[in-house]
């Protein structure tokens, strides 16, 4: 019996460092597999500088090859309507955030309004800032078109 319980504690004593292998195990494993997904995300970088060159070189291609087609539908009858319908666009989505601020500004409507959230506020700066670029680029064409065709 002395014997069962002498060997009953190395066993214990056994297990333990069974145990701390075991997590040591277990830290190894787990570094493994990081440092492979980190290999792996690696690749995927190479790898999509390598399809971004393949869609740079593809969209200058393209480029040159569009510039060819942009002289064909560059004609007085596709331009200018389409330049039409930019500019009334453009106007009318500046007419109606005009609008929409005037009745905000307005002493009557006050006492009913909520503030406006921040979101709306960007996002009627940034449908004026696109309505007037639009308009900006429009001039710009079409003095750029009277230069180099001399006429509009």
């Amino acid at each position: 019996m002395p014997e069962t319980s002498s060997t009953a504690v190395p066993a214990d004593e056994n297990a333990a460092p069974d145990e701390s292998s075991s997590a040591r195990l277990k830290i190894f494993n787990y570094s493994g597999i990081f440092f492979a997904i980190l290999q792996s995300a690696c690749s995927a970088f190479i790898a999509l500088s390598g399809v971004r060159l393949l869609i740079g070189v593809g969209a200058f291609a393209f480029a040159a090859g569009a510039l060819r087609f942009a002289d064909r539908i560059h004609l007085d009858a596709i331009r200018i309507p389409m330049m039409f319908l930019a500019l009334l666009g453009s106007i009318v989505n500046l007419l109606a955030l005009r609008r929409l601020w005037t009745l905000r500004r307005r002493s009557a409507s006050r006492w009913r309004q909520r503030p406006v959230p921040k979101e709306k506020q960007r996002a009627e700066r940034i449908q004026f800032a696109i309505s007037a670029l639009t308009i900006v680029i429009l001039v710009a064409e079409t003095a750029a078109h009277h230069h180099l065709f001399h006429h509009f």
